[in-house]
């Protein structure tokens, strides 16, 4: 496992990641909303556990959303796929979720975006 990542910080949030998943599960009525980050981009699904399905998929390198933000990389842009998530969600009937932060420390973008997506009806 160690050598498949080149730093320790991304071998210890694939740790704790693993700790997190342990106790969490989404279902139909419920689903995980999965954050992932990356430098250019924010990476939202929501998934069905127990039919292991994702219901869901938004990110800021949609065409889409592209449209509404050049640059997905920052926090304006992390509101801004929170409240759209969270739209997209109300669309398919999604209300509650179960908030899955992907093993990343809960502030920056990843706080940012879940603010956005209470702001924008979501419940978890």
């Amino acid at each position: 496992m160690k050598k498949r990542f080149k730093n320790k910080a991304e071998l210890g949030r694939i740790k704790r990641h693993y700790r997190i998943r342990k106790d969490i599960s989404g279902t139909g009525e419920r689903p995980r909303l999965s954050i992932h980050r990356s430098h250019k981009n924010l990476y939202i699904h929501f998934i069905d556990d127990i039919s292991s399905t994702v219901i869901l998929s938004v990110s800021t390198s949609d065409k889409v959303f592209k449209k509404k933000c050049a640059w997905g990389g920052n926090v304006e842009a992390a509101k801004r796929l929170g409240v759209y998530a969270s739209e997209e969600a109300k669309k398919k009937g999604i209300e509650k979720v179960v908030f899955d932060r992907g093993g990343y420390l809960y502030h920056g973008r990843i706080k940012t975006l879940a603010d956005a997506a209470r702001e924008g009806g979501l419940k978890f």
